[in-house]
């Protein structure tokens, strides 16, 4: 075992050297340790938190960094090889934290030392952890009998093995779709850019011409940019029909999300709730679900006639400039785009042109340190691929944590955009280690149009909001100053509270000087123009009510069909979508739109009955950065923002955060104004 990169990960792992017949010995050794570690635990006669939490905690981190690796490989390099290994494990890591978690000899350990002297003695960290830790001993079905536990395990892995599945089906049916063109005629309209980018997909299959796919900047670009109206509509009908009964029936999700639904509603009756919803909320700051759908259906509300208004100017337009007097779905990205050209007088692609990744990345390190005076300096470590970086992150000397950036796209990656973590922050307590800090390290993954012909890729302005999103989520994690691992960084954090951060230094990428400092144009070197910037301001709330309903849209579909009570309903969960859809939305899909059988979010992603929270997000972030606005300090309020928010972890509640940075309760208005939705 002592070659085994995964039994012997260290600060930087030796991704490439990784391989698929590594993974179970690896896991299986680690297992086998923690169990036995367990069982240690149980032998003893008093209970304290050093001979019960710490030891526990150090045999669950290992296997849970060693199982981390092994899924964030599958997410970035998936091959066949890692795949069937990671499937074939799945049930077993599952099973493993479940069985902890049901362990009701180690659950009565740590209700002894909530209720014993020692408790008061113990920081506000541990205290927090261990309430976690108790709630999180009810959830994983300690307290029930041992055949509902048993029933809840099997529920548990194959929720997990779903989850697996439902991404793999979508991965493959994204991959699985390619056009090919011999020349460049019928991709009229199409960037210079992003003909380079087919043609570079294309000659890496070894064939001339240009190839489009349904990656996400194929996807893009096609849409937005193509003048010929049946291409658009057979790219949209391919990425629409994704994962469904209408392709490939390998890889249909349909029956996956049905499944999905009991399994949901099975755990929570188990738990003694009446739904998934009521169950998922237990975690986060929302009380109720009721309360959620009430929110969601407000801001619906506020935002409908703005999107209304944005419809009908499109329409317009779309009659009056583009000879289409009826917009289709495949239509709305084009014409959009034309609009925004005509009105504003620029085009995303002229916008594009000022920013190459390279001086972008620089602008958001720079930002970065304007707000909390960190530095990142580069560090050559193994990665999984040669476009992956590696950043250390320092303050006054002290290296406080690192970041792999893994930011374009590729087949055998999957889509969209994330941020997660290799290892927390963790103060040691005992043993060799005694008295170290275990600082954290975080992935941060985009699928940004990948450079081609050895030219410098370039980022559009929305890439750019992703990329200062996904940063946030990292920073999050990586500036904690709590010691205990399970509520530092992003751990123990309410689910509704997590995308504050990420959503927070978004706001950033429309302030000018920040912009500017990152520009450079791609023929003059020339920093953008303060004109264009005034047009792009003016513009960024274009179609603000468009997007918000379609938001609106996805939350309250998500928190409907996890907030059924009766299996019989389970099944009709396309019919809610569409419930859904004819009382709030604007824009109506064709009948063959499957964007369910794509929804990751919801069915594999970790965002069950929680979509909700990136809307309840925006009005914190919003309001956060309010207090920027009002302050006009960078440095002293990026200090208290970091104090009161980022440091903290989940070592306190999220509502408690933001009343400590901000002094009082969140506010819708910054969000309504920055939406420019004051009037409604």
């Amino acid at each position: 075992m002592d070659n085994n990169i995964l039994s012997n990960l260290q600060d930087e792992p030796r991704f490439a050297d990784i391989r698929p017949e590594h993974i179970r010995p690896a896991l299986q050794t680690a297992m086998s340790e923690a169990r036995q570690t367990v069982a240690d635990i149980k032998a003893q006669n008093e209970t304290t938190w050093l001979n019960t939490v710490e030891p526990l905690t150090d045999a669950t981190e290992r296997v849970g960094r060693i199982w981390g690796v092994v899924a964030h490989l599958n997410s970035v390099a998936d091959t066949p090889e890692l795949r069937a290994v990671y499937n074939e494990l799945m049930p077993e890591i599952t099973a493993f934290f479940t069985e902890i978690g049901q362990d009701i000899e180690l659950y009565g350990r740590f209700k002894a030392i909530k209720n014993s002297t020692a408790f008061a003695k113990l920081d506000t960290a541990q205290q927090t952890k261990l309430e976690h830790d108790l709630r999180g001993f009810v959830l994983s079905g300690a307290e029930l009998p041992p055949e509902q536990q048993a029933e809840f395990a099997a529920l548990q892995t194959e929720s997990a093995q779903l989850s697996a599945k439902f991404s793999q089906n979508v991965l493959d049916a994204t991959d699985a779709f390619a056009l090919y063109f011999d020349d460049a005629a019928p991709l009229a309209g199409i960037p210079e850019d992003a003909l380079a980018m087919f043609q570079a997909a294309a000659q890496a299959e070894g064939k001339s011409g240009y190839k489009v796919g349904l990656q996400m900047p194929h996807y893009l670009a096609v849409m937005q940019y193509a003048d010929s109206r049946s291409l658009r509509e057979q790219i949209y009908r391919a990425y629409a029909t994704r994962a469904s009964e209408l392709g490939n029936p390998e890889w249909d999700n349909t029956g996956n999300i049905t499944r999905c639904l009991q399994i949901a509603l099975s755990e929570a009756k188990l738990l003694g709730y009446s739904n998934y919803a009521e169950l998922s909320l237990v975690t986060k700051m929302a009380e109720t679900p009721q309360q959620v759908v009430d929110f969601l259906q407000d801001l619906a509300r506020r935002a409908k006639p703005f999107a209304e208004q944005d419809l009908a100017e499109a329409r317009a337009f779309a009659a009056e400039h583009l000879s289409l007097p009826e917009i289709q779905a495949w239509d709305l990205a084009y014409v959009s785009e034309k609009l925004r050209e005509a009105k504003y007088a620029f085009s995303e692609t002229e916008v594009k042109k000022y920013f190459p990744a390279s001086k972008v990345l620089a602008g958001l390190f720079a930002q970065v340190h304007r707000l909390y005076g960190v530095n990142f300096i580069e560090k050559n470590v193994p990665v999984w691929h040669s476009d992956v970086r590696y950043f250390e992150l320092e303050k006054g000397g002290s290296i406080i944590g690192g970041v792999y950036l893994d930011l374009y796209a590729r087949e055998g990656k999957r889509g969209g955009a994330w941020m997660n973590d290799y290892r927390g922050r963790r103060r040691f307590i005992s043993g060799s280690r005694m008295g170290q800090i275990q600082t954290p390290v975080a992935y941060l993954v985009c699928n940004f149009t990948p450079p081609v012909n050895g030219k410098e890729s370039r980022l559009s302005h929305d890439e750019i909001l992703t990329l200062f999103h996904e940063t946030g989520h990292g920073l999050h994690h990586l500036l904690t100053r709590v010691d205990e691992l399970g509520v530092s960084g992003i751990n123990g954090v309410e689910w509704d509270a997590v995308e504050l951060p990420s959503q927070f230094m978004e706001n950033f990428v429309w302030e000018y000087e920040v912009l500017r400092g990152m520009s450079a144009h791609e023929d003059t070197g020339a920093t953008l123009p303060e004109e264009l910037f005034a047009k792009m301001l003016a513009a960024k709330n274009f179609q603000r009510g468009l997007f918000l309903i379609r938001q609106m849209e996805f939350a309250l579909f998500d928190m409907r069909i996890y907030g059924q009570s009766q299996e019989a309903e389970l099944g009709n969960w396309a019919q809610v979508l569409q419930q859904v859809r004819q009382e709030i939305a604007v824009v109506q899909p064709p009948e063959y739109n499957r964007f369910a059988n794509s929804f990751s979010h919801i069915f594999a992603g970790g965002y069950s009955a929680g979509y909700y929270s990136y809307a309840w997000a925006e009005v914190l972030s919003a309001d956060a950065y309010a207090a920027f606005e009002e302050s006009g300090d960078v440095k002293a309020t990026g200090a208290k923002f970091w104090n009161e928010i980022l440091a903290m972890g989940g070592s306190r509640s999220a509502m408690e955060n933001f009343k400590a940075f901000r002094g009082r309760e969140p506010s819708i208005d910054a969000l309504l104004r920055h939406s420019g939705f004051q009037a409604a």
